[in-house]
């Protein structure tokens, strides 16, 4: 099934801040410590709602924490409790022993570790972009208590799209912001250097979006986690592939992509033909950020399915 949202292409900046207009003011987070498999995760929740299941939200970027996704996911949490946790060794989350040797199947692993430490038996899990790749192998780990999952704009099933990705980033840049991401180079991101991440991260950051004029409201986060550098470094040395797991899920599922992300629409048909009976929302004019770009699109078709 494919659902495609479209809206006049250009004016993203006026789509925001109409949404935003109609938002009340976003809930206040509460903080935690949270300790779990032998470290201290810094766990963030928004108010309990009665009669509904809580929304784990797993950001994406390997560097940062939680609020690259928070107040950005906020209109979710009138409806459940949003749970966000540093991963380990970024944000306030505890370093691993042996940064250099993290990967992101350890990411995987925490959430499992994270929901048995808060009580809670059943959740729904949303990853976005990384994080979707942390969301989906969690769920291969931890079918049983995950009642739906969402994948927004989600890194697809193995490291094939990497290899497009700087090139194409590239045809979307003009001027000095096309000369500085010229002058990267990605092979150097198999190091874990964080400034060398930083650096790139920041130069690639305006393609991310549709509309590059409303993206230049939004500043680049900064890498600054020598576990984060690890994980990508390793993961753009070694490559991977998450085929064969992510084939084993069997929770109900939505993929929701935005037709002018960098990670073409293609990466995610390919994650919809292996997860079984999923459902795939491609919101047109939009970037890697729906949730910012086609709020009001991206929130209605995430809304819909956490109630069906």
């Amino acid at each position: 099934m494919t659902d495609v949202t479209s809206h006049p292409h250009g004016f993203a900046r006026e789509r925001f801040l109409a949404f935003r207009k109609k938002q009340g003011k976003a809930p206040a987070l509460s903080p935690s410590v949270v300790k779990a498999r032998g470290l201290d995760f810094a766990v963030y929740m928004s108010p309990p709602v009665e009669g509904s299941l809580p929304l784990l939200c797993i950001n994406g970027g390997l560097h940062f924490g939680h609020d690259v996704l928070w107040p950005a996911l906020a209109p979710l949490a009138g409806n459940r409790q949003l749970i966000f946790f540093d991963q380990r060794g970024r944000g306030k989350s505890g370093q691993p022993p042996g940064p250099r040797t993290a990967r992101i199947e350890h990411d995987a692993g925490d959430a499992p570790a994270i929901r048995e430490a808060l009580g809670i038996e059943r959740w729904n899990v949303l990853g976005h972009s990384w994080g979707g790749g942390i969301a989906m192998l969690t769920a291969s780990l931890d079918q049983d208590a995950i009642d739906r999952l969402v994948l927004v704009d989600a890194v697809g099933p193995n490291s094939e799209w990497l290899s497009r990705l700087h090139s194409t980033a590239i045809e979307r840049l003009a001027g000095e912001k096309r000369k500085a991401l010229e002058d990267l180079d990605p092979k150097a991101l198999h190091r874990d250097d964080i400034e060398t991440h930083a650096a790139y991260t920041s130069a690639l950051y305006p393609a991310w979006f549709a509309d590059r004029e409303f993206g230049a409201i939004f500043s680049s986060p900064k890498a600054s986690s020598p576990t984060g550098a690890a994980v990508a470094a390793r993961l753009r040395r070694e490559g991977y592939d998450w085929t064969d797991r992510i084939a084993s899920i069997r929770i109900p599922a939505l993929i929701v992509h935005g037709d002018h992300d960098l990670l073409d629409v293609s990466v995610a048909e390919s994650l919809q033909r292996l997860i079984r009976g999923s459902k795939l929302a491609i919101i047109e004019h939009a970037g890697h950020m729906p949730f910012w770009e086609a709020p009001e699109q991206f929130f209605a078709i995430v809304e819909n399915f956490l109630v069906e």
